[in-house]
């Protein structure tokens, strides 16, 4: 069977398309970007990369026309445009006329819980989404989660952060607010179990764990699996806009992605039924057991995908390639290079660098540099890294994103994500027996320069620093 994978770069599509793949389908993987898509080679023969941008026409004609199934995971929780809802409907218009001109059989859509009656932006955009699809010709079944509990999913990092940092809270009152949180594998076997099953045609269906909980049971619960004490306050008075600070503040999660978190948290995500249990023969874990899970995979360096490093979570845009060439006119630059004694142990080193790691030298300048963006409304240093010594393009490091990574080759190139006046990267490469290491900073105006001469006196013992450490 072959089927489409739209958002195959994101946190579920890059889950989903390893059992597609076992299960002997062929898969079509629609992403953006095809130099931030990576996959092992042995799945090279059961899967297709094509670039499409759902909004552009275009590209949605890339799409082959044997398709007997299409998985649409494309959502903007982000709400990086004013009229996002209004972008979500029109790539669903898109994609269902592409469809029509197919041979697809069945469409599946991961959508949001919304019984409430009053809905928050996203979860209406989402419940838009659905009857666009649900309206086409060819039969849709949708299934709607809430809280997704998983390593590297944003509600669980969040939970976390909070958790870890927080021994006492003051919180808004919708952490009274209650939802039925679902594990990622539950997620994950009701997608892989719904495809072809006529059961499930023209549907709706709510998908939960078995566990109905407020978020502050939710905190309380993870504080107990990590056995820690934590004391949680719930306060009348604090409005949205101070939650989703309270939130960009305290966790990784971007101001936008707050934002949209905080007003779908108000709303009351509860299944109204669990039919679609007995339907597919699926038993979901309690909220517990997911934790639990979840944590392993965490010790154990095992995290599949990462919220941190879809775009959304920072202010990267466009392709990796029109990045990936770091320029030299008009910029600053800040050269080091050293003789180097093992190059396999540098190497290491590079590939460890950024997150738990650190930066190898002066921690609490990148750590202050990090503070200081996060109050002039940039990502921070809190995003950290998604595995410990694997790197690939498109990932995160702390406030940087990986535009080039070739370990055989000894090159890494980062782009910064911060707040800047300017562009700037960070390059290393070993050529034979030395490091290069390279700060490139491309200045936009006079304020620009001026940022630049303001953090010279700082760069000599940094970077400095740095190279050294990478060498021994």
């Amino acid at each position: 069977m072959k089927i489409l994978l739209t958002g195959a770069t994101g946190y579920i599509g890059k889950r989903l398309l390893p059992l597609l793949i076992a299960q002997g389908h062929d898969v079509v993987c629609c992403v953006r970007d095809k130099d931030r898509f990576y996959y092992p080679e042995t799945l090279t023969p059961k899967i297709e990369v094509i670039e499409v941008d759902f909004l552009d026409p275009k590209t949605i004609a890339n799409i082959p026309s044997d398709i007997d199934v299409a998985y649409y995971l494309i959502h903007s929780m982000s709400g990086s445009a004013a009229n996002y809802n209004e972008l979500e409907s029109i790539a669903a218009h898109y994609f269902v006329e592409k469809m029509n001109t197919t041979k697809a059989r069945q469409i599946i859509y991961l959508s949001g819980i919304v019984n409430d009656k009053s809905l928050s932006k996203h979860l209406s955009s989402r419940k838009a989404v659905e009857d666009i699809l649900m309206a086409g010709t060819i039969p849709a079944t949708t299934l709607r989660a809430g809280i997704i509990v998983g390593s590297g999913s944003a509600s669980f990092e969040i939970i976390r952060d909070l958790v870890y940092k927080l021994p006492v809270m003051i919180t808004p009152k919708w952490l009274n607010t209650k939802c039925q949180p679902i594990a990622i594998t539950d997620v994950l076997e009701f997608l892989t179990k719904s495809l072809f099953n006529p059961v499930t045609y023209n549907q709706s269906f709510d998908i939960g764990g078995p566990d109905i909980l407020t978020y502050k049971q939710m905190l309380l619960q993870f504080a107990e699996a990590k056995k820690l004490k934590r004391y949680i306050f719930t306060v009348p008075v604090m409005t949205p806009k101070l939650s989703s600070y309270w939130l960009y503040f305290v966790t990784s999660t971007s101001y936008k992605l707050a934002s949209a978190l905080v007003s779908s948290m108000k709303v009351e995500v509860v299944c109204k039924d669990n039919r679609i249990n007995t339907l597919l023969g699926v038993k979901p874990i309690t909220y517990k057991q997911a934790l639990d899970r979840a944590l392993i995979k965490i010790n154990e360096d095992d995290i599949v995908s990462s919220w941190k490093d879809s775009l959304i979570s920072g202010r990267f845009k466009g392709n990796l390639m029109h990045y990936l060439k770091v320029p030299k006119k008009d910029c600053f630059i800040d050269r080091r290079k050293r003789e180097i004694i093992d190059r396999e142990f540098t190497i290491e080193k590079i590939w460890s660098i950024g997150g738990e790691t650190g930066w190898y030298y002066a921690d609490w300048l990148w750590s202050m540099r990090g503070f200081m963006d996060k109050i002039f409304g940039g990502v921070g240093a809190r995003r950290g890294r998604t595995h410990k010594k694997i790197i690939f393009p498109g990932d995160v490091l702390d406030f940087w994103r990986v535009v080039y990574a070739d370990k055989k080759q000894g090159k890494l190139i980062l782009y910064a994500e911060m707040k800047l006046p300017g562009e700037a990267w960070l390059e290393f490469k070993i050529i034979h027996n030395t490091l290069y290491q390279a700060a490139t900073f491309r200045p936009q105006g006079l304020w620009g320069k001026l940022y630049w001469y303001s953090v010279l006196p700082f760069h000599g013992f940094i970077f400095n620093g740095m190279i050294n450490k990478l060498i021994r």
